[in-house]
């Protein structure tokens, strides 16, 4: 489980692929004084993904052909950055909101605006996910925790204040970058109940 609330942005210093699977090392920047441990879920562009190894400053993760498939992580190269997001603890505030790191699909980057003190970002998505994004409702972009701020028939927009800019990767985004997307889990569990309910009538 995690908020959406990015806790470093990290870099990619190793790839090793192997068909659909590979490894990333990640070198860490703000956690790398904090205990990571084998075993331990983190999110990395809002996927979540297993430790599997400890290296100086960081850490490596193996993703498998779905992950490849479903999200950005596949077309990293070592040097990108990517937002960092360790597992909530039970102690943790709830901040941001619900996520569970299982990125549904990507979307394109279509439009960057500035608007005064903040960045409207717009976004095209694949039919089948836009039933779940509501305008004020919530998203996971990247795994950063953000409030959808209008909808449009392809898509969707998200305005990023610049402290969001500075404390994400979201600040490098450019037109034609994919990200990835994971819709509320809240929306998701009413929708497709009330699909399960017509469905059974």
């Amino acid at each position: 489980m995690f908020t959406g609330i990015i806790k470093d942005i990290g870099t990619v210093n190793e790839i090793t692929p192997k068909g659909e699977t590979f490894q990333l090392a990640i070198k860490l920047n703000n956690l790398k004084n904090k205990k990571i441990a084998l075993g331990d879920s983190i999110a990395i562009n809002g996927t979540c993904l297993t430790v599997i190894s400890l290296i100086e400053q960081g850490f490596k993760v193996e993703a498998m052909p779905e992950t490849f498939r479903r999200t950005n992580l596949g077309s990293l190269q070592v040097g990108d950055h990517v937002n960092i997001e360790p597992a909530l603890a039970v102690n943790d505030k709830l901040d941001g909101h619900f996520v569970l790191g299982h990125v549904d699909t990507t979307a394109e980057v279509t439009n960057v605006v500035s608007d005064q003190n903040s960045v409207v970002l717009s976004f095209e998505l694949e039919p089948k996910y836009r039933r779940y994004i509501v305008e004020k409702g919530s998203v996971a972009i990247d795994g950063v925790s953000l409030t959808v701020s209008g909808v449009t028939d392809t898509g969707f927009q998200v305005s990023l204040i610049p402290f969001t800019l500075q404390e994400t990767i979201l600040g490098e985004l450019k037109t034609g970058n994919q990200v990835n997307i994971e819709t509320d889990i809240l929306g998701k569990y009413i929708l497709d109940s009330k699909v399960e309910e017509y469905q059974h009538d």
